[in-house]
């Protein structure tokens, strides 16, 4: 009974002073980055896991009031409670990501989990064949690939003679054109056509000739009153429907060619990796022993090769350790990033001085990594899956890639299409139709009346009256000429 009684003491005690020891562990360590024990792999059917995390990176892993946050933070709190498991957090030792030494050892997050250091690194880690020979990724949560990140004044260029036809497309002016010639044509022949522009045809001159009607168009353009006024109901139809066209559309590019100058997004001299390599104002470089810089290694194509030689021989000067420094180097010196396009993304949404080139290649993702024949890839594969069906991973790319400009960097400005501007072309077309139907009927009106005078048909008098009005020009010269010259 004694030694009963002793044994359970025992066990009390050692349960008690290994609680103790626990809760000094976690006030110590309020952050949860505890160095993790060996034999990692029992903690899973406990239900606790290590997770290696990168070093503090914008918008993956913050510390904030002594707590992490990130999107990399929301993401294991949402597979945790899917999958119903705690977990603890480690900083990676080394700040890598993962890459061969020379003495042939994995470094970063991929070292930590081969040398059983941690379970899973949660982290921007690209999903590559070299990591994949020696552990297991899960499918990728976000798509990136490799983009060529700027400052917009090292990119600027000088600015085009015709800069001011940049508002508009090539068929944007090109329809314009056509508009403004077909009003005034209009303009000219419904003049002619209607009996209220003028008393007489064969003896009175119309003053809507088509010198008139093309000054008459530009005026409205120029938002200027121009000569002749038109007196007709026709005329006015079609000049009041063409103020109503040259308003809107001078609405529409004062705010785009507005929108062009304030926002500096004139098209870019460095579209493509081509581009950046035959230039010569700007360095260019990538983080250090990165899948970008090996992508470049083990491209076959000519340019991504040149790119590779550049930067292997200038490896000292033109290649960065942590992105970090890569977005300030971009921002404070004549210099061109080369990495993940998301990141670059979210740097040209942070900073407004920043843009991406349009050109991405090399399309990729980043996965979870875990140890080779884990049970739990499969498991945390579907659940990112799950994630991503449910508009969950949407929500946190939102959340943590919002925009503190006014217009996010990757909108990029545009010349107006025509599309833009199809209705008020309709409307213009629709107005120039009415017109003519009304100076038909206008003149219908008064050949009608001057047939029921002469005793004549109708059909005779409106082509009479068609034939006079269009041939004005011919019958007021004859008109002029004095009385008993022969005709030749």
């Amino acid at each position: 009974m004694d030694k009963a009684l002793h044994f359970t003491l025992c066990v009390i005690t050692a349960v008690l002073l290994l609680r103790e020891s626990s809760q000094k562990g976690e006030k110590n360590d309020p952050k949860g980055l505890t160095a993790p024990k060996a034999g990692l792999s029992r903690l899973w059917e406990q239900g606790i896991v290590w997770f290696s995390l990168p070093v503090q990176e914008d918008p993956y892993v913050m510390v904030r009031n002594e707590d992490l946050e990130g999107y990399c933070i929301d993401l294991l709190k949402a597979l945790a409670e899917m999958l119903h498991f705690g977990f603890r957090v480690k900083v990676v030792g080394d700040g890598q990501y993962g890459a061969v030494s020379p003495t042939g050892n994995w470094t970063g997050m991929i070292g930590e989990i081969l040398r059983g250091e941690a379970d899973i690194a949660v982290a921007p880690l690209t999903v590559t064949s070299a990591r994949e020979e020696v552990v297991s990724f899960t499918t990728p949560f976000l798509q990136t690939g490799i983009g060529i990140l700027l400052r917009k004044d090292t990119t600027s260029q000088d600015m085009p003679f015709f800069h001011f036809l940049a508002p508009f497309s090539k068929e944007t002016w090109t329809g314009l054109l056509f508009a403004y010639l077909l009003t005034c044509s209009c303009l000219f022949l419904v003049a002619r056509l209607s009996p209220c522009e003028w008393n007489e045809p064969k003896n009175e001159e119309n003053h809507f000739t088509f010198l008139n009607s093309l000054w008459f168009g530009a005026g409205a353009l120029a938002l200027q009153g121009a000569t002749p006024r038109p007196k007709a109901l026709s005329v006015r139809v079609i000049a009041a429907v063409w103020w109503l066209f040259t308003i809107a559309l001078l609405a529409a590019y004062i705010a785009n060619f507005t929108s062009l100058l304030s926002s500096g997004t004139e098209e870019l001299p460095i579209q493509t990796f081509e581009d950046l390599v035959k230039q010569r104002k700007l360095e260019f470089g990538t983080l250090d022993g990165s899948s970008t810089f090996y992508y470049f290694k083990n491209s076959k194509n000519p340019i991504h090769q040149m790119i590779y030689e550049y930067m292997d021989k200038r490896r000292d000067h033109v290649l960065v350790k942590t992105y970090q420094e890569a977005v300030q180097r971009v921002m404070e010196s004549n210099y061109a990033f080369i990495g993940e396009s998301i990141s670059q993304d979210l740097a040209a949404a942070r900073h407004c001085n920043l843009i991406r080139a349009p050109e991405v290649i090399g399309a990729r993702g980043f996965g979870i990594a875990t140890t080779q024949a884990s049970p739990w890839t499969k498991k945390l594969s579907i659940a990112v899956l799950k994630l991503r069906e449910s508009g969950d991973l949407d929500y946190l790319r939102n959340k943590w890639w919002e925009s503190s400009c006014l217009q996010k960097a990757r909108d990029r400005w545009s010349p107006l299409q025509p599309q833009a501007l199809g209705g008020l072309f309709l409307t213009l077309a629709i107005g120039l139709a009415l017109g003519i139907i009304v100076a038909v009927v206008e003149l219908s009106n008064k050949s009608r009346h001057a047939a029921q005078h002469v005793k004549k048909s109708c059909c005779s008098i409106f082509i009479e009256e068609m034939c006079a009005r269009l041939r004005i020009q011919d019958n007021a010269r004859q008109s002029q000429e004095p009385p008993g010259r022969p005709n030749p």
